[in-house]
């Protein structure tokens, strides 16, 4: 029985977002002479995608914790895979992205484990 919240739901889009993005950067990596993450960062950041992007739809269907897990597990990993450009010289709107991947991480987490609604009794 799926009994995912939305916070939980709005949590998981999160993630597929993050997940879906991260997919494809191995298409596109920086030029020859500029600054980016390395090709095999590249290649683990869309395996990870890839991975997260599956376990948030098993979750989303069947509410599989594990599966939930496993998709805030991607998304973080792929998240300190970009923590070195805050210490490297590249471009400030690269840092503004990492920046903003930071936050998309942890507000995703944090939805995506908040805890589902309770029922309140009923005092007579």
């Amino acid at each position: 029985m799926n009994t995912t919240s939305k916070r939980q739901k709005a949590g998981l889009a999160l993630a597929g977002f993050c997940s879906a993005v991260n997919i494809v950067g191995v298409l596109f990596p920086p030029p020859d002479g500029q600054e980016g993450p390395p090709m095999g960062i590249l290649v683990v950041d869309s395996v990870l995608g890839l991975v997260g992007l599956v376990a948030v739809i098993v979750t989303w269907r069947t509410g599989n914790r594990a599966a939930q897990r496993v998709a805030a597990g991607a998304i973080i990993i792929m998240t300190l895979t970009a923590l070195p450009a805050f210490f490297v010289d590249v471009p400030a709107v690269l840092k503004l992205l990492v920046g903003v991947a930071v936050l998309l991480t942890i507000a995703a987490v944090v939805l995506m484990f908040s805890p589902g609604r309770r029922s309140t009794p009923v005092l007579d």
